[in-house]
């Protein structure tokens, strides 16, 4: 069965940043796929901003080149690619030097129905002085959209500062905090999972799963990347993709789809996050930090041996896994295990419902023991979903168990093309949908948990645990979870 294209509004979309590594690797490729799918046609404008001096010619050559090498050859098209590159116009500006400001003005369209959006693909130290700017030269609209990267802020204080410079300009409504996680596929069905099926919410609850594991691994190092060694995992990952997808594992069923609905379960969630503090943080937490290993059979250098020389010796957690618990009628009790981090054997994300034992067995005479029912839920790669279930292995000679998983694979279900996060993220924006982004006070509940954590490591004397490249992290890690009796999902790679 195809899926239904529907077409959005003509738009004026405004990207600073345009000569960025996040614009030529996912947001001209997103549109361009969007283009090609026919959402929205030469109607519309992509306008680049940027310092770089170039021509309209020079940076449709960009977004050419980005085609180019960043889009799947199969989906890359002459036509469609010139077609596209027609919307595409550009505009030199320095917002940090009024004397250098360009005139966006000659590009922005003034007619109401066209939608105007604004996204700002630069440094967060520059979210304030764009907006400003953007009053300053009269192109804001009282429905005009602001689109905001993380990262939003190193903790709580600098999260608010960071959105009291934008909200002077621009109101909450406006504001479309980006999270590509909540764009992926995967992670929308567990909405459609949860809520648009009758079979789990009974069940969904600590009646009758004994834990989640959230898992995001990657295979990749943290290379040179400056801003890395400034976040490190619990800021890179924990704080924004992971926190997301525990909110949607374990929010209550909200009243419609409604964008302020579904935030609003969302933060019940992170207000229900058990605080993480002083003594408890050694007990709950683990951090560590990659060293030489053999990832995929290649050798890999160590976390330090990759570092620049004024940076050796650094404390960044390249892994983390932590023991969580919300506090309320449906989850207590019930622990969250999460880990992240890099080098690890793969790459993959997937979430674990664990379910409870059964409380008696009949099969006392049975080959194989019955096993507790697990809901895997696969985010990337082979996106999917497996519910394991216990069955009697064919033939005579008696009953024998058997673990098998009913298995719902995207790929085979859905033959077509799966949209990229950023395909569904930049075009709800212009739908005016703010379902899929973070609203303010979820972005600071969620600082609020994170930030006594970091507190306690900075002021520890110890350094992260190290672990082997290639592995899953330090062997504290593994402990976390099996002292209290479990054991992380093994079946992962």
């Amino acid at each position: 069965m195809s899926s239904r294209i529907i077409p959005v509004q003509p738009f004026d979309y405004v990207v600073f940043g345009a000569t960025g590594d996040l614009t030529k690797r996912k947001l001209i490729p997103a549109l361009y796929h969007r283009f090609m799918d026919g959402q929205f046609d030469e109607q519309s404008r992509i306008i680049g901003v940027s310092r770089s001096k170039l021509s309209d010619a020079e940076f449709q050559t960009l977004v050419r080149d980005s085609i180019k090498s960043f889009v799947e050859k199969a989906y890359q098209d002459d036509k469609t690619t010139e077609r596209f590159v027609s919307v595409c116009s550009y505009v030199a500006n320095d917002v940090t030097d009024e004397s250098n400001w360009g005139d966006l003005g000659k590009n922005l369209r003034s007619d109401p129905k066209i939608i105007r959006a604004f996204y700002l693909a630069i440094a967060p130290d520059l979210f304030g002085p764009t907006c400003e700017y953007i009053q300053k030269k009269k192109y804001y609209r009282r429905d005009a959209r602001v689109v905001i990267e993380k990262p939003l802020g190193h903790d709580l204080a600098s999260s608010i500062a960071i959105n009291d410079e934008v909200s002077k300009i621009f109101k909450e409504d406006q504001v479309y905090r980006i999270d590509h996680y909540l764009g992926k596929e995967t992670v929308q069905n567990l909405l459609a999972l949860r809520f648009a099926n009758i079979l789990f919410e009974p069940i969904w609850n600590s009646a009758h799963i004994d834990h989640v594991q959230i898992t995001v691994a990657e295979s990749v190092g943290a290379g040179t990347r400056g801003y890395y060694d400034e976040s490190g995992a619990l800021r890179d990952m924990v704080q924004n993709h992971i926190i997301q997808l525990l909110c949607l594992v374990a929010m209550e069923p909200p009243a419609s789809d409604d964008a302020n609905a579904l935030r609003d379960e969302k933060l019940k969630v992170l207000r229900s996050l058990k605080p993480i503090s002083g003594q408890e943080v050694s007990k709950l937490t683990v951090r560590g930090q990659y060293r030489a290993g053999s990832v995929d059979g290649g050798a890999v250098a160590s976390y330090q041996d990759e570092l620049p020389a004024e940076k050796k010796g650094s404390r960044t957690e390249t892994f983390v896994a932590i023991k969580a618990e919300i506090e309320n009628w449906r989850w207590a009790g019930v622990p969250f295990y999460i880990r992240t981090g890099k080098r690890l054997p793969s790459r993959a994300s997937e979430i674990v419902i664990q379910f409870r034992n059964i409380p008696h067995s009949i099969f006392d005479h049975a080959e194989g023991a019955p096993r507790a029912n697990r809901l895997v839920i696969r985010i990337q790669p082979d996106e999917g979903v497996k519910l394991f279930l216990m069955i009697k292995d064919p033939g005579p000679g008696g009953m024998r168990l058997r673990e098998v998983p009913l298995n719902l694979s995207f790929a085979q279900t859905f033959t077509e093309r799966t949209p990229e996060a950023y395909e569904r993220l930049l075009l709800d924006v212009i739908r005016g949908q703010q379902s899929l982004f973070m609203r303010r006070d979820e972005l600071e509940a969620a600082w609020t948990w994170i930030d006594p954590i970091r507190e306690a490591w900075n002021s520890a004397t110890d350094a992260p645990q190290q672990y082997m490249s290639g592995t899953w992290g330090p062997t504290a890690a593994i402990a976390l979870i099996e002292r209290d009796g479990r054991t992380w999902h093994e079946d992962i790679n």
